[in-house]
Formats: structure tokens, sequence, C-alpha cells
């Protein structure tokens, strides 16, 4: 008896559709080829940069955004990236990367472009036979942009479409009185438009503190507003650290939270983005989906109801494409049956288990899929269980180097270059222009 091959939908060409396409690709025992819905024309995802900003525009690029892992570690772990490059890429390195990649592993005649996805609706049909089971396939309704509506049927949905692209604006008291520039860091291509203006920037995480010093290059005035204390690096004098905005003033002014005040030309909000998945139903499909948690997620990935449905690289501070290699191989090894996943009651109480544990240790609800540390022990927990080798020790410890520097020297990290030696090893083969 012929054995069904299971229909996989992938939403999203990003770096992680494309990792679930290719790994769908290589078991055709098993998949049928499967179906890549990407809303843009282009692969890439938020690798596809665009000079134009707008409501319609997805990119949260700019214009000499360089990499802050290195190539190294944020490769995928069965596709180098070209041995000539630099450590640190630009975007326009990773852009190539990735259409190499789709390339190398014919990736692209199974991409369906233009192609929005307006809804993922489960259907559960229960067997007649004795044991009364239940089984669950996928519609999938998406819209080309001359309006022509489809719908296909499969066994699988992976949920790949990003969450950089939804900008997360706080609510700021007083907004409505300041008289000069809004944006948010989506919107920012380019230092140059700010040149000798006063810039209040909003975070100091990765892209706040970049953005901030290319401001300075060019000029700017910057006040670095952030909630954590301050940073241990040395900064540019055209940059100043404060406490948290506050308020806008009845005049215009901005407060912050130790009482003082300054006027500002432009206020740029590196707030962070918003999770967004219009195209699912929580209630139906018993989950809890808001601008900033998607629960309860099995391994981070999958519903307890309906682990068909699979959401990869959702989470937060990751070593992203071998992070994605490593949801995909564990997630196809579950659809696959080569792997039995736990029962639905049980996969719910360790997600149960998983978020307390977080919550007990002091994680607030807005930073619960934020992984950073516990990434390594996630992902070796995922290879164990489906039987695949993790990144290798080197891979981390990498990681955790560039992050000592890039914490200790922001504006110069990237002038050293590296070379991994072995499963265990590292080497700093170029330091141009590195300070001692």
């Amino acid at each position: 008896m012929a054995t069904t091959l299971l229909r996989v939908a992938v939403v999203g060409a990003g770096a992680a559709g494309l990792c679930v396409a290719r790994h769908v690709l290589s078991r055709p025992d098993q998949f049928a080829p499967p179906v890549v819905f990407e809303l843009g024309a282009n692969v890439g995802g938020t690798w596809c940069y665009q000079e134009r900003v707008g409501p319609d525009v997805r990119c949260s690029m700019y214009k000499n955004l360089r990499t802050n892992l290195p190539k190294e570690v944020m490769m995928f772990p069965d596709f180098p990236f070209d041995q000539r490059l630099r450590s640190f890429l630009s975007h326009q390195d990773v852009q190539r990367y990735l259409e190499d990649y789709c390339r190398h592993y014919n990736v692209h005649p199974h991409i369906r472009f233009h192609s929005t996805v307006e809804e993922v609706r489960p259907v559960v049909v229960t067997t007649e036979d004795d044991e009364k089971r239940t089984q669950t396939t996928w519609e999938v309704t998406a819209c080309d942009t001359s309006g022509c509506r489809t719908t296909d049927t499969f066994h699988a949905v992976f949920v790949c479409s990003g969450h950089y692209s939804d900008p997360n604006i706080p609510n700021v008291p007083g907004m409505e009185n300041f008289k000069g520039q809004v944006l948010h860091s989506h919107a920012y291509r380019s230092a140059e438009p700010f040149s000798s203006r006063s810039v209040v920037v909003l975070g100091a995480k990765a892209s706040g503190i970049d953005i901030s010093l290319e401001l300075a290059k060019v000029g700017a005035e910057v006040t670095l507003s952030h909630r954590g204390p301050p940073l241990e690096a040395r900064l540019p004098e055209q940059i100043r650290q404060s406490s948290p905005l506050v308020a806008v003033q009845e005049d215009g002014t901005i407060c912050f939270q130790d009482g003082s005040t300054r006027a500002a030309d432009v206020l740029l909000f590196c707030t962070g983005y918003k999770l967004s998945f219009p195209f699912l139903d929580g209630g139906r499909l018993g989950l809890e989906l808001d601008e900033q948690m998607v629960a309860p997620l099995y391994r981070f990935m999958m519903p307890p109801a309906f682990p068909s449905l699979v959401f990869v690289g959702l989470c937060k501070l990751i070593c992203p494409f071998p992070y994605f290699h490593c949801q995909v191989k564990f997630a196809l090894a579950a659809l696959s049956g080569s792997l039995a996943l736990p029962s639905r009651a049980e996969m719910a109480a360790e997600v149960r288990r998983v978020l307390q544990k977080k919550t007990d240790g002091g994680t607030a609800r807005r930073h619960l899929l934020v992984m950073d540390s516990d990434q390594w022990e996630y992902v070796a927990a995922l290879a164990a269980d489906a039987g695949f080798s993790p990144p290798p020790p080197v891979v981390r410890s990498l990681y955790e180097e560039v992050r000592r520097q890039r914490r200790l020297r922001p504006n110069h990290y990237r002038q050293l270059d590296y070379r991994l030696v072995s499963d265990t090893r590292w080497q700093v083969v170029g330091t141009a222009g590195m300070p001692t």
C-alpha cells in the first residue's frame, strides 16, 4: 500500500521558511514538495532591503546595517557563507547568501510570490474506526495581487512570517505635544537626514546602540534613553545616556524618569516589534495570540491541541539560522512519525512548567519568548529527542565572546574577523583598526 506523502504549507520565504522548504525537499519519501507563500516579490524576508518606507513596507533594515553576529556562527550548519567575506556581513551579503541557499536546494520553484495568506484554518475529522481518532488537516486561503483567492489543503503548516515588521511604539503620555519628527527604527534608513539635529533614541538594544553610533558620526546630538544600567562601553561624546522617557510636556520638551528634561528635534523609537498573525484564529486554535506572546506552544513551536501547526523562529535573542535548522529538524521528525510527541495533556503541562520557571525567575511576561543563554540547552534537547547533531560547542563559545566584545566595544567589535578551527576552538584572524 502506497504511503501518503505529507503536504506542507510554509508562510514566508525568509530564512526560516527557506530552511523548512529545503528540509522538506530532502525527504521526498515522506513529504510532497512544499508550497511556500511569500507576500513579496523576493526571498529573504527581513533581509530583503527596501530603500522606501511606509505602512506597506516590511523591511526593517537600514542602509549601512551589518550583522552583530559573525558569519561563522550565523550560518546554516549545512551551508557555509563564502569564506572570502569578512566575519560581520552587510545585509546585502546575507540576502545573497539566502538567494544562493534557495538556488542550491532548488526551493524557488515551490514559492508562490505576491501571495498573502488570509486564513489558516484547521479541519478536524474523527475517524469511523473503533478508536475514534481525530485527524487534522489545514485549509490555507491565500490571495494574489489580482485579487484571486485560492484555498489548498495541507497536513501541516509552518508559520515563518517573522516578527520584525510591525513596530512596537509605547504609549507616551503627552505625545501629542511633541513638535518634532517621530519615527520608529523600522522607518530609519540612514543617518544623514539627522545631521546636526537633536535626537532622543528610545531603547539601547542592538538597533538603538547601532543607530545612535551612526547618528553621532554625522554630528547629531544623541540622548540614548533606556531602562537598564549605564552601558559599560565608552561612547562617543555626542551620545549621552539618560533614564527612561516618561512624558512629553505641554511645551514639547521631553521629561525623563530622573526628572530631567530635554528639547529635541527627533524622537526615534528603537523599541522592538509586535507579533502579528492576522491569518490565525487564536480562539479556534486554543492559543493566546497578542502583541508580545503566543502561548501555549510546546517547545516554543507547536500548540498542544494542534501540533501540526509549527512556529519557527518565534523566540528572541537567538543565534538565528542554526536555531531555525534545529527547530525544523525536530518538527519534521515529529510530523513524519520518527519522533513520537507526548500526549496533548503532557505537552500542555510541559509548557506550563517552562513558562512558570521563567516567571519565577523574574522574567516579565513581555520577555517570556526571550531565549538568550537558554537557547543552547533548548537546541541540544531538540537534537537529542529527534536524533540529529546540535550546533558544536564552538558556536556557543564564539557567540558569547562576540556578545562580550559587543558590550565592551560597540563601535569597534565588527573590526574583528574569526575562523573556526574545530568543533571546540575558534581564533581571531584579523583585527583591523581594533583598539587595544
